[in-house]
């Protein structure tokens, strides 16, 4: 067995009360077989062609040979540093597979001017770019696409040499692609983005890189099997029933690396559990924590904890008090991306939702391809200080005129089942700092904090907030950038996308009765500190 999972408290009594039922129903054979009917009749049509993902390492195994001829091919060129440019679970699973087998991969998943130069202007001469998108339609990805040809072509290199495309066949970027001569890898169509951890969409990107996919689909491969059987030890039946089957449900999903192997796995479940279960009004919200977070101090009683350990056989030697109520989960990372889409299918069956679409991801895009095309003057804030303009979406400032009293204004929009949402559209690079935020707003708001990068956690959690329980506050923070960055052919730059990509999302917010504080830092790096001592 190639995964451990050991829960106790109200995890374990739902367990107890939930699995015998599943494997009555006979749901994991049920999910292997492609049952599409597993989630009631309005998820027929979306789950009957949604569920390639569970033979996934069978469809995928012949790729394995055709990844590592191309990687020795770039090599021989000299080209040996990889960009990912990719959103959702397109960037998510080969950011956590390269981090864990330490492979370098460059990820692209923003849009802002700032990251999107970062990644060229490092080692243009020995890079390959992988261009990831199930449609094509994706605007980032398009608008990544579009600026590595001009940078390429501007240095004297063809860009068929040096991009790679990854989608479904048939697709608008499929036939472009193909038409223009670049090398296309074909995903199963059958599997959605954040169910294609080994797929072509997790594989290309982590093999070029250097990483061994012939293991990663061995790992997987070895929990096959007991995945598929309907029996009440079936891991993905009992990691689905701990995080879905409490009674009363724990919506908040603490997420916890404590001594895995694997880095950087919360990220990849983040958008798994998030745009697979928060529809409807209901759902789990993952919330990414570290050891020390203070959520794991005051234990709110609507969270559960997940924790990534190294053994979870182990149990016995981590303090009871400490772990109690917690799920212990260890294993390879093949075993871990496998289980955790069983289990989350298995989720959906129990919550009572289709697992497979994401209904409120497109209501941000369609807001900010409106802005894009009308382009109005951003609305005069609210106030300013300390170099932040400070915005509202809704109604609650009440005539706050300094930072910390804003901060205060949305978190006393609280409800004792809510949350806090921190949205940073910033360049990650420049500030990683911005993190921190986050545990000192849940230590202030003694309630569950997320935090996201734009926009690629509108691929992720984005979901949950628009569709999952209405009892969530934002924060969303935006910066000014000191360069901006052309789009080829396109009448908007990095710059106005990202703006119109958080104004698009906190309109769409404040339509479904959501309050944001909107935070522009117009010097980001001196004005963290403002933003800092506002949330403290």
């Amino acid at each position: 067995m190639t995964f451990r999972i050991h829960v106790t408290g109200a995890a374990a009594d739902a367990v107890a009360s939930v699995v015998p039922q599943l494997v009555a129903d006979k749901v994991a054979s049920g999910i292997t077989a492609q049952d599409p009917a597993l989630w009631g009749p309005d998820a027929e049509a979306e789950a009957s062609k949604r569920l390639g993902w569970t033979e996934a390492v069978a469809i995928s195994r012949p790729l394995v040979a055709e990844i590592v001829a191309l990687r020795e091919e770039l090599h021989a060129r000299g080209v040996d540093h990889i960009v990912l440019g990719g959103m959702g679970g397109s960037s998510l699973a080969p950011e956590v597979i390269t981090r864990t087998a330490e492979a370098e991969l460059t990820v692209l998943d923003s849009t802002d001017p700032g990251q999107v130069l970062a990644a060229l202007r490092d080692r243009l001469d020995r890079t390959a770019v992988v261009i990831s998108s199930k449609s094509g339609s994706t605007l980032e990805t398009d608008s990544q696409k579009r600026i590595y040809e001009k940078w390429f072509r501007d240095a004297g290199i063809d860009p068929t040499e040096r991009i790679v495309i990854v989608t479904d066949p048939g697709s608008p970027l499929d036939q472009s692609a193909r038409e223009a001569g670049y090398r296309v890898f074909n995903a199963d169509p059958n599997v959605g983005g954040r169910y294609s951890a080994l797929t072509a969409f997790g594989l290309v990107p982590s093999g070029l890189a250097g990483v061994d996919i012939a293991e990663l689909l061995d790992e997987a491969e070895a929990t096959s099997l007991e995945l598929a059987v309907d029996r009440e030890d079936n891991p993905g039946l009992v990691l689905g029933a701990a995080i879905a089957g409490t009674n009363p449900l724990k919506d908040k999903l603490g997420i916890v690396s404590d001594g895995t192997h694997i880095v950087g796995f919360a990220d990849w479940a983040e958008q798994l559990i998030a745009e697979s279960t928060g529809k409807e009004g209901t759902g789990l919200l993952p919330v990414v924590l570290d050891k020390l977070a203070p959520e794991l101090d005051f234990k709110p009683a609507d969270l559960q904890v997940v924790r990534l350990v190294a053994n979870a056989e182990a149990h016995h030697l981590f303090p009871a008090d400490r772990h109690e109520g917690e799920i212990l989960v260890s294993g390879s990372l093949g075993a871990q991306l496998l289980v955790w889409e069983y289990a989350v299918a298995v989720a959906g069956r129990l919550l009572g939702i289709n697992p497979f679409d994401q209904p409120d991801v497109e209501a941000a895009k369609v807001a900010a391809r409106a802005l894009l095309d009308d382009r109005p003057e951003a609305a005069a804030p609210a106030f300013t200080a300390g170099g932040v303009e400070v915005r509202q979406t809704g109604d609650f400032l009440a005539g706050a005129g300094t930072l910390d009293a804003a901060v205060d204004a949305l978190l006393a929009q609280l409800g004792p089942d809510g949350y806090v949402s921190v949205q940073a559209y910033v360049d990650r690079l420049a500030l990683p700092q911005l993190e921190g935020v986050r545990d000192l707003l849940a230590a202030k708001a003694k309630r569950p904090v997320t935090f996201g990068w734009g926009p690629r956690f509108l691929h992720s959690t984005g979901q949950f907030h628009k569709g999952g329980p209405a009892v969530g506050v934002f924060l969303q923070i935006t910066a000014n950038a000191p360069e901006d960055l052309e789009i080829p052919d396109r009448p908007f730059t990095f710059g106005q996308l990202i703006q119109a990509q958080a104004a698009g999302d906190a309109s769409v917010l404040g339509e479904h009765g959501r309050p944001v504080l909107t935070l522009t830092l117009t010097n980001p790096e001196a004005d963290v500190v403002s933003l800092f001592e506002a949330v403290n």
